[in-house]
Formats: structure tokens, sequence, C-alpha cells
């Protein structure tokens, strides 16, 4: 089973749940996740999002103060790995 999905990963936990509800607002289906071992720096949470929507994220991160954003990542699980990559 093949799950990909897009990540945001941040430096700080009040800017993941400031971004989640940004998103949320906006109609983006959000979930708080760990975020991905790949992603070494962070606070330890991410936003998930679809992948399909990733205009929508880029469009609210152009409002968004990314000092504290590491980046945006695709993450896909094959049911035994995650794979992380950056998203460009």
């Amino acid at each position: 089973m093949q799950d990909t999905y897009g990540v945001a990963a941040f430096r700080s936990r009040q800017q993941v749940l400031w971004f989640e509800g940004v998103l949320r607002r906006r109609g983006v289906p959000v979930s708080v996740v760990s975020t991905p071992r790949d992603i070494s720096m962070g606070c330890g949470l991410s936003v998930r999002f679809p992948l399909s929507r990733l205009d929508d994220v880029r469009q609210a991160l152009r409002g968004f103060n990314t000092s504290n954003l590491i980046g945006l990542y695709r993450a896909e699980y094959d049911g035994r790995r995650l794979r992380v990559t950056p998203l460009r």
C-alpha cells in the first residue's frame, strides 16, 4: 500500500499549529504529525497535507513569515519504509 502526502516542517511548534489553522481556514485537509526522521531539524511536529493541495499550501506561505519554515517535502510510504524528498 502506497501513501503519498506533503509535509511542511517548521522549527517552532507554535508555527506548526498556527499554519495548520491557516490551512484549515482555507479548506485544506491537514493534520499535525511527527516530523519524519529524515528531516533532522525542527521541533518534532509538522503539518501533513494532500499533495493535490500543494498550490494552496504555497499560496498560504506567501503571506506567512517563513523564517521558521524548514521546508516542504514529499513523503512516500510503501508499507515498509518512509522516503522523504524536498519539494521544489
